[in-house]
């Protein structure tokens, strides 16, 4: 009977590990999906701060400036050629970027 019991519970917590793992994986979709994007060729300096990680005020007015003195983007890479945004910033918002 006791093994019974112990087998029980095993089965019981390899379910509930199962469930959360599930879960988890849900929670990633839902954020995935409500993770919001910014045009940078339509954006506001003010939409571009909030959208972007690591991009605060002043560099999103120098998005804005660089995209008045020379049209619009016509690649995510050009964000590169801005001071102070480097490959670690254009790669944790490549996702939140559209054109």
């Amino acid at each position: 009977m006791k093994h019974i019991r112990t087998l029980l519970a095993t089965v019981f917590a390899i379910s509930l590990l199962l469930t959360n793992v599930q879960l988890a994986a849900a929670e990633d979709q839902v954020a995935e999906a409500q993770l919001q994007l910014v045009n940078l060729n339509t954006a506001s300096a003010e939409e571009l701060s909030e959208v972007l990680e690591g991009v605060g005020p002043a560099r999103a007015e120098l998005i804005v400036q660089y995209r008045e003195q020379n049209g619009n983007f016509s690649s995510v890479e050009q964000l590169l050629e801005i001071k102070g945004i480097g490959v670690a910033t254009l790669e944790k918002n490549k996702d939140r970027i559209q054109l």
